[in-house]
Formats: structure tokens, C-alpha cells, sequence
């Protein structure tokens, strides 16, 4: 099964972090809150790390159960 990002959206503050260590993946809206794209199996190791270090740990890593 596939990997996918996913933001809680109350649990973020907008700081930006996880765009800067994922910009593949995630892109901020105008007010700084990340969209989140698709995640390619290659960039699994730098999402974990953007999951890890997310200021109010509001990125989450889980399996897509959708495929």
C-alpha cells in the first residue's frame, strides 16, 4: 500500500516547515498552510523527516487505503 500525507487542520499553525523540507509534495497557500500533492515512494524518507520535525506535529504520515 501506498504512503500519503495528511494535515490536521486544527493542529496546525501555518509555520511552513514541512513545505521548505517537502516542497516536492507540499505547496502553502496565501496564508502560509500547506496543500498537500501527491507523495512518490522515492520521497518517503524526506516525509518522514517533514512529519518528524513539524513544529505542532500537525503532518501525518499514513497508509493510502484508497489503492
Amino acid at each position: 500500500m501506498p504512503w500519503r500525507l495528511r494535515v490536521d487542520p486544527i493542529a496546525c499553525t501555518g509555520h511552513g516547515l514541512c513545505a521548505e523540507l517537502l516542497p516536492e509534495t507540499i505547496d502553502l497557500d496565501e496564508w502560509g498552510y500547506p496543500i498537500v500533492g501527491t507523495l512518490p515512494d522515492r520521497l518517503l524518507p524526506l516525509a518522514r523527516r517533514a512529519v518528524a520535525d513539524c513544529p505542532t506535529l500537525a503532518l501525518l504520515l499514513e497508509r493510502d487505503r484508497t489503492h
